[in-house]
This record gives C-alpha cells, structure tokens and sequence, in this order.
C-alpha cells in the first residue's frame, strides 16, 4: 500500500500531532537559546504552555550552572548527537529529586537549533529495580536449594544425638543440650521459610478480584498483627480483574501490611492506606518467556510509620537485609520473588512522614486461554 504524501501546508501540523504522540518531554532550542518548540509533554514537565516556553530561554527555565546548558553547546560545537545519564535538574519549578537521562541532537534544517528529549529516571528506575528484585530472589532460590540439601539432614542428625545425651545428662548439661535442639530447630525453620524460594513450578494464574484479596487480607490482620492500628481503603470499584493466583497474592499483601504494622508500632496516630487505582503502566517482560505486559493495576500499601533508612531503600528486597529484631530478611525478597513471576513491578518510597509499597501487576484480559477459575466471592 503506497503512503498518502504530507501536503507541504501541513506537514508543520503533522510534525507537532507526531511529535506530542511522543509520551517523552521533547523541546527544540534555537541559537539564541529560546524555546522554539514543545510537544505536549514538555508543557507538563516545564509546567508552562507552549506559547509561554516560546518566550523564555532553557537557561530560565533550568537551575543555573545545570549541565544540561554545557550539553547543548556541546552539540552545537560538535554538530553530533550526544547522550547524558542520570543528570540533575531539580529545581523549585520542575521539583525535588528531578533526574533525568537527556538525548540532544543537532537539526540540520535550522542550523544552530538542538533538539532535547527528557527521560525522567523514574521509568527507568523501575525497570533497573525490578531487575535487581528478580536477581536476588534467583540469588535466595540457588541458596535455599543448597541449604535445604546440604544443612537439614545433617541437623537432623545433631539434634537426635541431643536428645539421646539428654536422656542421661545433668541437670546442667541437659540445659546445654535444650539449647542445641532448641537452636537446631531454629535453624531448621528459617531453611523451610527459605525453601520458598526454591519452587519453580509455572504459577496457576487466573482472574482475581483483587479487593477480596485485600478484603481478606485485612480481616486477617485486623484480627492479629494490626490489631488496634487503623486501616482504611481508598478503592477504585471499576478496576478490571488482576491476572494473578489468589493464594500468592494473598501473602504478598500480609508481608506488605505486616510490614506496614511494624512501622507504626503503638502509635495511636498511626495509620494504614490501601488503594487500588487504574493507572496508564510501564511494559514488562513476563520471565521466562518472549511475552511483554502492560502493568496498568496499582495496588499501595501507605503507612504514616517513621519510615525507611535512606541507606536500607536500595537494598529493601534483598534477602537478609531486616532492622527488626529477630526478622530474617526474607519477607520482602518473597514479595518480590511472587510480584516478579506475575511479570509486575514492586517498589518502595520513604521518607519521614511514611512508607509506601506499590505493585503494579498486569490486568487479565479475555484473550487469556480459558482455565479453571476458582470462586473470587462477589465483585465490590
């Protein structure tokens, strides 16, 4: 089929309705250094209109000295596109904590003209996150499978001879031997939380009202660890079913909740927020296999606890990383493991005034081969 050509009138419409499908903040700067273009979603990012932008010069609308100023130069000395990671733009008028990965290019129809492209890292973050989240549940299935073969039978064996020395020990050395099976079967019990781990049977996956889930999990929880602690909800009713295994989805939320009880403690002020909310989502790849996902399904855990150490956030969902007492850090790396294996996402944000856990999974669609699907009890 031959293409429809681009009147010559129009071809200026049709480059800015292309260039706004973009769903990239895109600006053209000029040789002065104004602002002669802006897709729709340099308008947002800028937070002015295209007509404002148009009137005002990248360096006022950036903080001064910002790198991104030297890089346009740079383009236009070296008439070549360059690339530029993780640059700094935060500013009052773009926000806190603004980083960004920047494409600049030269266009030779307007010399002295640079054209900029923004990716706000925070996409890109989410994808560096899931990976290293699916790297560390690999790490703990490697260990627990060893663990579970090369620690539990020999323990066995210990703490057989504890028991058969206990029957004709002292009453001090029968103490000792207490100790041994005691602290024998601790071990033994963190080796079968981490078997876990270790189950690579394909998930039974099917259409899941996600509100039963929480329903349920929050019935649970309010009836043990959260007893006395606040829990509200703030749902969106119309959102589709998630593709999921109800069972697994269950603990992946009372880890989240329990977690979320933890942080707020005997605080009488404290509180716990569970929202669910249709949101346009990032595409994944589903592990072991060539499809891709779109992540549309938002699914929080907020608590107004004191929050997470800024040290402790990169490594959140690594296996073994715990401030509580007696925790064995595998809690979060088995959210992580089930949230992964559904093809979704799980991340974390914390500052001082609380945590937020967020899991975007994938919608089930009707095109999904029919399977058996268990009772999900009455849609909200």
């Amino acid at each position: 089929m031959s293409s429809i050509p681009i009147r010559t009138a129009d071809a200026g419409d049709a480059a800015q309705i292309l260039l706004n499908t973009i769903r990239r903040p895109v600006i053209m700067v000029d040789p002065e250094g104004y602002i002669s273009f802006a897709n729709a979603d340099a308008e947002d990012f800028f937070r002015s209109s295209a007509p404002v932008l148009r009137r005002s010069t990248l360096s006022k609308l950036i903080p001064f000295g910002s790198p991104l100023l030297a890089l346009v130069d740079q383009v236009r000395e070296r008439r070549a596109p360059v690339n530029e990671y993780r640059v700094d733009i935060s500013s009052p008028r773009l926000g806190i904590e603004k980083m960004v990965d920047l494409y600049a290019a030269p266009v030779p129809e307007f010399p002295g003209s640079v054209v900029v492209m923004f990716q706000e890292r925070s996409m890109a973050d989410k994808i560096d996150r899931q990976m290293t989240h699916r790297g560390a549940a690999r790490s703990v299935t490697g260990l627990a499978a060893m663990l579970a073969h090369e620690i539990k039978n020999p323990l066995s064996g210990i703490r057989g001879a504890a028991q058969l020395l206990e029957q004709s020990a002292s009453d001090e050395d029968r103490a000792l031997t207490r100790l041994i099976t005691e602290e024998t079967d601790r071990i033994v019990a963190l080796v079968d939380r981490m078997e876990v781990f270790s189950d690579e049977r394909p998930i039974d996956r099917y259409p899941v009202n996600i509100h039963v889930v929480l329903d349920r999990v929050k019935a649970i929880a309010k009836n043990g660890f959260a007893r006395g602690i606040t829990i509200t909800e703030d749902y969106d009713p119309s959102l589709p079913p998630v593709y999921g295994n109800r069972d697994q989805l269950i603990q992946v939320f009372l880890n989240l909740i329990k977690n979320a009880a933890e942080a707020v403690g005997s605080d009488p002020l404290g509180e716990i927020v569970l929202t669910t909310a249709f949101r346009p989502g990032i595409r994944m790849s589903v592990p072991g296999t060539q499809e891709r996902v779109s992540l549309p399904l938002e699914f929080c855990v907020r608590d107004n606890g004191p929050g997470v150490a800024e040290d402790l956030l990169p490594i959140l969902f690594d296996p073994f990383i715990t401030t509580k007492t007696n925790g064995s850090g595998l809690g979060l790396p088995l959210v992580a493991k089930i949230v992964g294996e559904h093809g979704g996402i799980v991340e974390c944000d914390s500052n001082s005034r609380g945590t937020t856990f967020r899991v975007l999974m994938p919608a089930w669609k009707e095109t999904v081969p029919d399977e058996p699907i268990p009772d999900q009890g009455n849609a909200r």
